[in-house]
This record gives C-alpha cells, sequence and structure tokens, in this order.
C-alpha cells in the first residue's frame, strides 16, 4: 500500500473478494528528505500514515516494511550506474523487477502469503492451458502494463491487480470517496521518488564523476565543450551551449552519450529517427514464443505512455563476425515507423495485441538516417 487511491482501493477489493489480506507499506530511505513529499512521489511519511489510515478503514494488519537497503543497491545505485555509462534507465521498471516484484514478493512467499496485489492498472487472463498472461488495463489512458513488463512468469502466477477492469480512475476515486478514504481526492505520485527537488541533472551532477569533453556533429567536427556527458540525455535540445551555428540555421539535439570518450554527439531533429532496436537484457512476460527465433509480428512501447506501435520482433544472435569475442543472443525490434528520442538504456515493451509478451532493456539503437560511409566506419 503506496499511501494513495489506487493500492487502498485494490486492497479493499481484494478483501471483498474473499482474500484475507495485509496491508504493506514499503519503507524505501531512512534519510528524511530523500524522498519526494505531498503529491509528487510515493513511499514517504507522509503515504505511510495515509495508508495506515486506509488501512484501518478496511479493517485488515498494516505494516511497514523497510526495504531501503535493497532499493538503494538496485534501483538508486543502478540509475546512477547506467547514467555513468551513458544510458537513461527507468527506476520504475528496476523498482517493478527488483524490489516490489522480487524482493517483496520473495519476503511474502516465503512468510506463506500466496500473492502480492497492488494498484496497478493491468490484467491478468489465463489461457487456454492455465498460462497466465499480463495483459492491457481496459482504461487504457490509465495502463500500466508497460511497467509490469518486466515481469516473469513465476511472478505472474503470484501476483494480482484488482484494478485492471476498472473502466476510468474516476470511478477508482469515486469508490474510494464512499468507503470513506481520505485519499479519495490525492493528486497521483509522478516523477522520480528519490530526487527530492525534481531536478535529475542536478541531483546526478553530485553523484557522478564529471569532466569536461568534446561537442562533436555526426562528421566528428567539435562544435563546443561540456561539463560532464552523464548530463546529456538523447533528444535533448536545451543546454548544449553550441557555439557553431548548424549550417542550416536548425537546432541540434543531442544524439549519442559516449562516455568511453567522454562526446556528446549532436544533430539534426531527423537523425532522432530510429529504424532498429536491440537488447541483450531481455526477459519473456509470461510463456516465451515458441520459435523466438523466427522473425514475428507485434507492437512495441518504449515509454510508459507511448503509443504503441507495429513492429517485427526476433531473437538473433549477436556474433556480428567482429572477431570481438561476443557471442550471445538479443531481441531485435525493427518498428514498421521509426520511433524518435530512443536512448539506450530505456525499456522496450512487446505486445501481441493486449498481451504483454516481453521486454528488453535498449542496448543498440540504428538511426533511420545513415551517417556517411567514411564516418561510420571512424565511430565503429
Amino acid at each position: 500500500m503506496s499511501g494513495g487511491v489506487d493500492s487502498a482501493v485494490a486492497a479493499a477489493r481484494a478483501v471483498e473478494a474473499g482474500h484475507e489480506v495485509v496491508g504493506v507499506h514499503l519503507a524505501l530511505s531512512r534519510m528524511p528528505g530523500t524522498l519526494r513529499t505531498g503529491s509528487r512521489g510515493c513511499c514517504t511519511v507522509e503515504d505511510s500514515m495515509d495508508a495506515q489510515r486506509a488501512a484501518n478503514i478496511i479493517g485488515i494488519p498494516y505494516y511497514v516494511w523497510d526495504f531501503s537497503e535493497r532499493f538503494k543497491l538496485d534501483v538508486v545505485d543502478d540509475f546512477i550506474a547506467e547514467y555513468a555509462a551513458g544510458r537513461t534507465p527507468n527506476p520504475c521498471m528496476r523498482c517493478n523487477e527488483r524490489i516490489k516484484f522480487a524482493a517483496l514478493l520473495e519476503k511474502a512467499i516465503d512468510l506463506g502469503f500466496d500473492a502480492v496485489a497492488t494498484g496497478h492498472y493491468a490484467t491478468i487472463l489465463t489461457d487456454a492451458d492455465g498460462n497466465r498472461e499480463l495483459h492491457r488495463a481496459s482504461a487504457w489512458a490509465k495502463d500500466q502494463s508497460y511497467v509490469l513488463g518486466v515481469l516473469t512468469q513465476d511472478q505472474l502466477a503470484h501476483s494480482m491487480f484488482p484494478l485492471g477492469a476498472t473502466p476510468s480512475k474516476a470511478e477508482v476515486r469515486a469508490e474510494a470517496a464512499e468507503r470513506g478514504f481520505s485519499v479519495a481526492t490525492k493528486p497521483d505520485s509522478y516523477d522520480i521518488c528519490f530526487i527530492p527537488d525534481g531536478d535529475t541533472r542536478g541531483w546526478l551532477a553530485e553523484r557522478v564523476p564529471s569532466a569536461t569533453g568534446d561537442i562533436l556533429d555526426r562528421d566528428g567536427n567539435t562544435l563546443g565543450r561540456h561539463e560532464g556527458a552523464a548530463a546529456f540525455t538523447v533528444g535533448q535540445r536545451k543546454g548544449l551551449q553550441i557555439g557553431t551555428p548548424a549550417a542550416d540555421g536548425k537546432p541540434r539535439f543531442v544524439l549519442e552519450v559516449r562516455p568511453i570518450t567522454n562526446t556528446v554527439v549532436v544533430g539534426p531533429k531527423e537523425a532522432l529517427a530510429i529504424k532498429e532496436i536491440s537488447g541483450t537484457k531481455f526477459t519473456w512476460c509470461g510463456v516465451a514464443p515458441a520459435h523466438p527465433e523466427i522473425a514475428f509480428d507485434c507492437d512495441v512501447q518504449i515509454r510508459a505512455h507511448a503509443d504503441p506501435v507495429p513492429a517485427v520482433a526476433q531473437v538473433v544472435s549477436t556474433d556480428r563476425g567482429t572477431g570481438d569475442g561476443i557471442d550471445g543472443v538479443e531481441l531485435r525490434i525493427l518498428p514498421a515507423t521509426p520511433l524518435t528520442g530512443v536512448a539506450p538504456g530505456q525499456t522496450a515493451v512487446v505486445y501481441l495485441g493486449t498481451r504483454v509478451l516481453g521486454q528488453c532493456t535498449i542496448d543498440r539503437t540504428v538511426s533511420a538516417v545513415p551517417v556517411a560511409p567514411s564516418v561510420a566506419a571512424a565511430h565503429a
């Protein structure tokens, strides 16, 4: 129970469905002020009190479990490491993957519980063979299946989402008001909970060693200098401080962050269009495809609130004949229309209709606007 309206109503519905329910709030920080307060985040002291009030009204036991050490190691430290490596991580995905449906679920199973129920807007269905599948919520505007794409078949077997079939958030708020929950009108949480003031760039600057480096164009020409590559993200336009104007007079955007050489590559907006993404860290949500090495049609979604895009996906070998000794497999996704603003570190979730099939952390992208051959060879 995060202290929000969704988890409060989910807990009440689980009780009414006949389950024996215990409310649990996760304490994710031992330092006051390191998590957002009020309506801007989740898992704060204020939120724990809201959750307890809801649990008291429902009439269920309520506990606060300290997961702060695990949260720091698996979410916060991972977030820092990913940015230091030039990637753009999604901490909410990591929290679901490593805390709510890993550490929390493991502890719950050890204590004899059957499942973890949350207020996520998603639906679990069972196929003809009895296998559980994760599907979008009925209210697509609130659908949260994307951030649950990291769940495995075993985790799905021990998960419940009582709000999945609810037509709208307004209905959930109305139900909360009828039940007497004080959180009925509480605003939704957003942004990153462990960055108190919302200044991600400033927060990272205190934790990721920075060094000045070059800002390059796609031809390798130096256009300016930066104070730290980790402060830049793909698609960024503001704050580049480039002294040399573009030949066509158009603004330039961050296309790549290269931590090894401490350089930032910028270029025209059209170069942000991506025709191929791939990732070696991929998982299947539920039963895996029988033959993932055979290309299959799907939809791909690269952000929580992005529209799904028709695509073709396939598990392929990563041995590209470069002689570097790298050999393995990756999930390669080719969208029917180019994606924009895609950065390594983001999560690509693959759907079959409304079903979540799996996901990968994006390692590599291929621009739809090719670089000149000589430049491509220099950057290889």
